[in-house]
């Protein structure tokens, strides 16, 4: 089943009066329960097409549709909600709340989705422990290593039960163990739970774990191939 569908997205900067199409023309489409990597040099209009999937950026020209849902036509506050109820996050940059604990950051979400107490608590725990972090949960940000950090992060992403993960950089800042536990999660809950998964990255081993991998160039699709 088609879970997202990206029909010819574009999106043009300008850059001293000169028009940038970082995306320019993609069309594609995501079935429920890929493990995709998008790849491709610096500039090749990766994160802005995660962006622009995720409704955190606004295209130029072309639609994209998640579940049947058009979201370009979706007012602010109606997209802030379809983000919250369908889509994880994992950033580069873990954008953690300092003064959480790492099992508040996970609660968050499901705090602003107005889930009980219990369930929130339970769900982060469960989650937690997925990551091998349980006995980590009181610790804040400051106290975790870089790791760690995006373990929580991936915990967050998915304590929603989102539709779908959107995972810009995910292992950029992780060393080689950090990044091979990281996979191994991901992996797992894309098998257990069914959890789509969409990465943006230069990591040769996101591309090696990759059961389809998008080459970008130049804000176009050059290739894309599906593991046999």
């Amino acid at each position: 089943m088609k879970i997202i569908e990206i029909k010819n997205l574009k999106k043009t900067y300008e850059d001293n009066s000169i028009p940038v199409h970082a995306v320019n023309g993609v069309s594609l489409s995501i079935e429920e329960g890929e493990f995709t990597a998008i790849v491709g040099p610096s500039g090749s209009g990766k994160t802005t097409l995660l962006n622009i999937i995720g409704g955190l950026d606004d295209a130029s020209e072309g639609t994209v549709t998640i579940n049947g849902v058009e979201i370009n036509r979706l007012s602010s506050r109606k997209l802030t909600d379809f983000r919250m109820n369908n889509i994880g996050f994992v950033f580069q940059a873990y954008n953690l709340i300092p003064v959480f604990t790492a099992k508040e950051n996970v609660e968050f979400v499901m705090h602003l989705q107005g889930a009980k107490k219990e369930h929130r608590e339970a769900r982060a725990t469960e989650l937690l422990k997925a990551v091998g972090l349980g006995e980590m949960m009181d610790r804040r940000p400051s106290k975790l290593s870089g790791g760690q950090q995006q373990r929580v992060a991936v915990a967050r992403a998915l304590a929603s039960k989102p539709k779908f993960v959107l995972a810009d950089e995910p292992t950029a800042n992780l060393d080689s163990k950090s990044t091979e536990n990281l996979l191994d999660i991901m992996e797992q809950l894309n098998k257990e739970e069914k959890i789509t998964f969409i990465f943006s990255t230069h990591d040769q081993r996101v591309v090696n774990k990759a059961r389809r991998v998008v080459t970008l160039e130049d804000g176009k699709i050059k290739s894309d191939i599906t593991k046999s």
